[in-house]
């Protein structure tokens, strides 16, 4: 896909990954990008990186994310503001505005399950170019048919094709398994809880499902940090994603709000 460049490339010479802002960090994210954005639900979402760009204007935005946030929080903040056109996911059940543009025809919307999706971004980053899974099987997943675009009529404008399905004996049982391609993308944005200068990271629980993977993704990868460090100071053995990955790393703090999707809380005994 391509992107257009907004400013000068906002890349730290040397080693330093680190530059000033996310502003500059996301400058030369372009009008029709594809973005691979970590997070957990609300969990991990890289809410600085998010705000910058919609400040910065980007459009027909293809975005590949576990979820698309809520809708005046995270990924839901640029869905809101109509600079989405696609969105790969595998769960958008708590974004209303999310169903709304799906269903009038504005938002084309590739569902996928979610251990597929995260093994398509793994795999990515890793030059693999498709791998065969057992997932989908059987379903509209592998034979197609999903609806991925609305016409304003409520008919299916968009469908999603038919995907090849082999059988193999892995396990000594032969089964049916469905070819899924992996997914790379120009720019990847993740939250991590340290990183330090050279992009070593590490995530912070239920952040770590998605993030690394959509960082190795994305052939330019910005990551925001709540907290950084000098080289060195983060034990190798707890690095989550080595700043091979990195391109460039924003310093954000921890004095940001983080969201809770959906509150549950247990009613004590004897009320």
């Amino acid at each position: 896909m391509t992107t257009t460049t907004a400013g000068p490339p906002a890349q730290s010479a040397g080693l330093d990954k680190v530059v000033d802002s996310p502003a500059i960090a996301v400058a030369d994210i372009g009008d029709g990008a594809s973005l691979a954005v970590g997070g957990f639900g609300l969990s991990g979402n890289p809410v600085a990186l998010i705000e910058a760009l919609l400040a910065q204007g980007a459009s027909e935005l293809s975005v590949v994310s576990n979820n698309c946030g809520v809708e005046d929080f995270g990924l839901g903040l640029l869905l809101g503001a109509g600079r989405l056109a696609k969105m790969t996911a595998s769960y958008v059940g708590e974004n209303k505005d999310f169903e709304r543009q799906y269903l009038s025809g504005e938002l084309e919307v590739e569902l996928t399950p979610q251990g597929t999706l995260a093994e398509k971004l793994r795999a990515g980053g890793s030059g693999i170019a498709a791998f065969y899974t057992r997932a989908g099987v059987g379903t509209q997943v592998a034979e197609g048919g999903l609806p991925m675009r609305y016409a304003p009529d409520g008919s299916v404008a968009k469908a999603s094709p038919a995907k090849e399905v082999r059988t193999f004996g892995a396990g000594g049982t032969e089964a049916e398994y469905v070819l899924e391609e992996a997914i790379s993308c120009d720019f990847a944005l993740v939250h991590a809880m340290k990183g330090d200068r050279y992009g070593n990271l590490v995530f912070n629980k239920a952040s770590r499902n998605f993030s690394p993977l959509a960082a190795m993704a994305g052939r330019v990868c910005v990551a925001q940090v709540e907290e950084l460090v000098e080289p060195g100071q983060i034990d190798p053995d707890e690095v989550h994603l080595p700043g091979i990955y990195v391109h460039r790393l924003v310093y954000v703090g921890r004095d940001f709000e983080k969201r809770i999707e959906r509150r549950t809380v247990r009613q004590e005994a004897g009320r």
